[in-house]
């Protein structure tokens, strides 16, 4: 019970660093540009997460490159460029919604991809979640932060392209370290914001103890320190209690936006933000129960062999 206890504790504090970074990165937007803050967030992430795996004693060794690469085109280049984007002109709560939309379009993209059909209490969570969609998009009024909320949106998308890549990975390479892969593909996706950080115009940044230390919440608790909880979580919970506890960031994203930068969102968006995540909740609680059949049926199976009494 001990360990499970110190593992949801893990969880709740990586929620919370996560969430509250939506905050962080709005805030730091006002010194630094964005292709300027997303270059010092995941290169100085990628370094940090390297000196992690050497003081943890983790292999340095790069392995399946091209699936690496292409990940962190998709994960840190696609996801956390976007998603700094998005910041800039709209709001730190609806961009953090929008964007863990994810594993709504894991569900989308996991039909033509992996032939995995939708079932059971996927159908009503894919309904809730693009109801929720359309009721913050708004198609039918379309406001100032359309951009914005599109952007959001699609870094979701690039978010679950990545993570349907991850999983191939793992049936094809499964004794890769997970750290080793996100410091390599964070730092291959890192390189194009480098490069963009040089070439965008962007006014002369502000440097301060307000934006050193957006930076160093951002390469420190949200990189290295998060991942560190993520992979201590993982190894003593399941991923179906991990995927739910995690749905927290985005409601900490929300409540920290109206707390501190005073984000108050229409009816409309309030009832989009529940609908979503009213989807992802089911979601999570149907890939629960899966997880939870497949283990009743092979209890059985693992036991046959067992000693009689």
């Amino acid at each position: 019970m001990g360990e499970t206890l110190r593992a949801l504790a893990a969880l709740v504090l990586l929620s919370a660093i996560w969430g509250y970074n939506w905050v962080v990165m709005k805030v730091a937007l006002n010194d630094m540009g964005a292709f300027q803050f997303g270059a010092w967030r995941t290169f100085g992430g990628a370094l940090c997460v390297f000196a992690l795996m050497v003081v943890l004693r983790r292999p340095l060794k790069l392995a399946q490159l091209p699936s690496i690469a292409l990940m962190g085109l998709l994960q840190t280049t696609g996801f956390t460029g976007l998603i700094i984007l998005a910041l800039v002109t709209g709001g730190a709560g609806k961009t953090a919604v929008l964007t863990y939309t994810m594993p709504f379009w894991v569900m989308v993209f996991a039909w033509p991809m992996l032939g995995e059909r939708l079932h059971g209490w996927q159908w009503p969570s894919a309904a809730a979640t693009l109801a929720g969609l359309l009721l913050i998009l708004d198609p039918l009024h379309l406001g100032g932060d359309l951009s914005s909320m599109m952007l959001a949106t699609l870094a979701g998308a690039c978010w679950a392209l990545a993570v349907m890549i991850a999983k191939r990975l793992q049936v094809r390479a499964p004794a890769l370290d997970l750290l080793s892969m996100t410091a390599w593909q964070m730092f291959f996706g890192s390189l194009p914001l480098v490069a963009m950080a040089f070439v965008w115009p962007a006014p002369p940044v502000n440097w301060s103890a307000s934006l050193g230390g957006a930076l160093l919440f951002n390469i420190v608790l949200a990189n290295a320190l998060a991942w560190l909880l993520w992979l201590y979580a993982l190894r003593r919970l399941s991923a179906g209690t991990s995927s739910m506890v995690s749905l927290l960031t985005p409601v900490i994203g929300v409540l920290a936006a109206a707390w501190q930068l005073g984000e108050r969102p229409d009816g409309n968006e309030v009832l989009g933000m529940l609908l979503i995540g009213a989807g992802l909740l089911l979601l999570s609680a149907e890939a629960l129960r899966r997880r939870r059949m497949m283990q009743q049926y092979s209890l059985p199976a693992a036991s046959s062999g067992g000693v009689r009494v």
